[in-house]
C-alpha cells in the first residue's frame, strides 16, 4: 500500500504539517511526538516522495546542466567532460543530483531555459560555454537563478563564473618559445566571436610585442577548437611563402589536426615546426610525437563550480568571478 504524509498524520494524531517537519528535521517538535511519527513511519516502511520533501523544503536538490549555445560542445568533448565528471561528483557529495537540458526548444516557452528550471524547481544552473549563446541563458542569470558559468561571464544577484586566465596563458606559451629562441611564431585561435579565444588572441599578440615579435597575419587562422578545423586553419597556414618555425593552437584537438596537416605535408613535428596545444586531454599523451600543450586545472573547475554553487543557493555569499592560473606541459612536440 502506498501510504501518504496525510495517512502517517492520521496513524500518529498529529497533522499532516507535524509529519512533514518531522521527515524534514525542522525544529518546534517535541522529543516525544517526533519519536511516535518517526516510529509509525519505521514501521509503515514510509518514504516521503520527491515532490513531497520538495514542497516542504522549498528545494529539489536538483541542478540543471545547460551545454549554451547554438553551436555547443555537448558531451562529445574530453576537456567539458573532465570537469563535468569533477562537478558531478562533488555535487554529489553536497546531496544533489543533476538534470541536464537539452537547447532544443520547447514549444510553449520558446526555448526559455528559465521557464524550464522552474518547471523542474532546479535550486541552480551550471553553464558550459559554447558559440552563439542564446539570450535566455544569461535571462538566468539576470533572473536571480543561481548560476556558474564555465567560460562564460554570468552576471545576477546570484550568479558568477569560472574561467581560465587566458590572457596570462597565451603570454605563458610566447615567453617560452622566446626563451628557446624561437621567433616565428604561428596561432590556431577558436571562433573570431568566442570570448575564450578573443582572450587568448589577446595574451599572444600583447606577448608578441612584448618580445618584440613580428606578427605575420597568415599565420593567424580560426577554428572551432575542434580536430577538423585545426587541421584546415594549418592547411592555409602552410600555404604561406614562408612557414612558422611554431604554431600554438589553442585547443588540443585543433592541435592534433594541425599536426595531421603537418604530417601530410611531409613536414616532421617538431623538427620542422614545433606544436603546442592547449587543455592536456588524454589523447596528448599518445599522439605520436606526444603533445606540448598548457594544462588546465579540470578536477579544480568542477570542484570549485560544486562549491561555488552551492554557496550561491544557499544564500552564504555573493561570490567574485574566479580565474585560474594554467601550466605548460612540455613534451615531445616541442
Amino acid at each position: 500500500m502506498n501510504l501518504t504524509i496525510k495517512d502517517i498524520a492520521q496513524m500518529a494524531n498529529v497533522s499532516p504539517g507535524t509529519v512533514s517537519k518531522v521527515i524534514n528535521n525542522y525544529d518546534g517538535i517535541s522529543e516525544k511526538t517526533r519519536k511516535k511519527v518517526l516510529d509509525i513511519i519505521h514501521q509503515c516502511g514510509f518514504e516521503p516522495s520527491f515532490s513531497a520533501r520538495s514542497l516542504a523544503t522549498k528545494k529539489s536538490n536538483l541542478i540543471g546542466l545547460i551545454y549554451a549555445g547554438r553551436i555547443n560542445v555537448d558531451m562529445t568533448h574530453p576537456y567539458f567532460n573532465e570537469i563535468i565528471s569533477s562537478f558531478k561528483k562533488n555535487m554529489g557529495l553536497l546531496g544533489y543530483d543533476i538534470l541536464m537540458f537539452s537547447n532544443e526548444k520547447f514549444n510553449t516557452d520558446n526555448g526559455s531555459y528559465l521557464a524550464r528550471c522552474r518547471h523542474f524547481n532546479v535550486d541552480g544552473c551550471l553553464i558550459i560555454a559554447g558559440e552563439e549563446v542564446e539570450e535566455s541563458t544569461y535571462e538566468l542569470a539576470k533572473e536571480g537563478m543561481p548560476c556558474i558559468g564555465i567560460d562564460i561571464e554570468l552576471k545576477g544577484p546570484k550568479a558568477s563564473y569560472i574561467m581560465t586566465d587566458n590572457v596570462g596563458l597565451s603570454k605563458k606559451v610566447v615567453e617560452y618559445l622566446y626563451l628557446h629562441a624561437i621567433k616565428k611564431v604561428g596561432f590556431i585561435a577558436g571562433k573570431f566571436d568566442s570570448p575564450v579565444s578573443t582572450y587568448r588572441k589577446q595574451g599572444f599578440l600583447e606577448a608578441m610585442n612584448q618580445f618584440g615579435l613580428e606578427v605575420c597575419e597568415d599565420w593567424i587562422q580560426y577554428g572551432d577548437f575542434h580536430e577538423e578545423s585545426g587541421y584546415m586553419a594549418m592547411k592555409k597556414i602552410l600555404q604561406s611563402k614562408e612557414l612558422p618555425e611554431a604554431i600554438f593552437a589553442t585547443s588540443d584537438m585543433m592541435a592534433l589536426g594541425a599536426l595531421q596537416a603537418i604530417k601530410e605535408a611531409g613536414l616532421n613535428c617538431p623538427q620542422d615546426i614545433r606544436l603546442i596545444g592547449c587543455d592536456d586531454i588524454a589523447a596528448c599523451r599518445y599522439s605520436s610525437p606526444k603533445l606540448t600543450t598548457v594544462k588546465q586545472d579540470k578536477e579544480k573547475f568542477g570542484k570549485l563550480s560544486a562549491y561555488m554553487l552551492d554557496d550561491l543557493i544557499n544564500d552564504r555569499s555573493q561570490l567574485q568571478p574566479v580565474f585560474i592560473d594554467s601550466e605548460l606541459i612540455i613534451r615531445e612536440s616541442c
